[in-house]
């Protein structure tokens, strides 16, 4: 369920509420998270919304602040940030709220609420050291438009900076959790 449908059809219970949650929030970049005066200008801003209503970047911001980490981690909407900044650009209290939305998804995957695409397109960088597996069909395809090939990847280099960065650790503990 979309989180503006469910925030508006559901009541705050207090069970809900983890004090902590916004903190972690400010902790890992949302820094000016308190600020927001929930204007709207960031859902305005926000191509998603423009083709997704029930992508609201201000219902995120909000349910940030009152610590509704369960609502937030198990919504997928929380993915759907494109990072374009304009939400960013345009908030007039600098609340950076691509960034603490970035920083809500670090959290998100730190305890294991990876979105199915992510967590696809990772095991893909991680098994093939890119974001496609087949470096013979794309060099076909650009052979035929006359650029020259792909350059081969590393793939043991590609997973020890993957080990390195913790993604696959945060994968692994993702494991089984939708």
């Amino acid at each position: 369920m979309p989180l503006a449908a469910e925030t508006r059809r559901r009541v705050i219970r207090l069970e809900e509420i983890n004090d902590a949650f916004s903190r972690e929030v400010i902790k890992a970049g949302g820094e000016k998270l308190y600020v927001c005066f929930q204007c709207g200008t960031c859902t305005a801003s926000c191509p998603i919304f423009k083709f997704d209503e029930s992508y609201n970047p201000r219902l995120i911001i909000r349910s940030a602040v009152l610590g509704l980490m369960d609502r937030i981690l198990n919504n997928d909407m929380l993915w759907l940030c494109a990072a374009c900044y304009s939400c960013t650009e345009r908030c007039p209290r600098g609340v950076r709220p691509a960034e603490v939305i970035r920083a809500i998804r670090n959290i998100a995957a730190e305890k294991g609420y990876i979105h199915e695409f992510f967590k696809t397109q990772a095991d893909t960088i991680i098994n093939y050291g890119r974001i496609w597996e087949e470096e013979e069909f794309v060099n076909e395809m650009r052979e035929d438009m006359g650029l020259p090939p792909v350059p081969s990847v590393n793939r043991e280099e590609v997973k020890k900076i993957l080990e390195y960065t913790k993604v696959k650790k945060i994968l692994a503990s993702g494991e089984g959790e939708d």
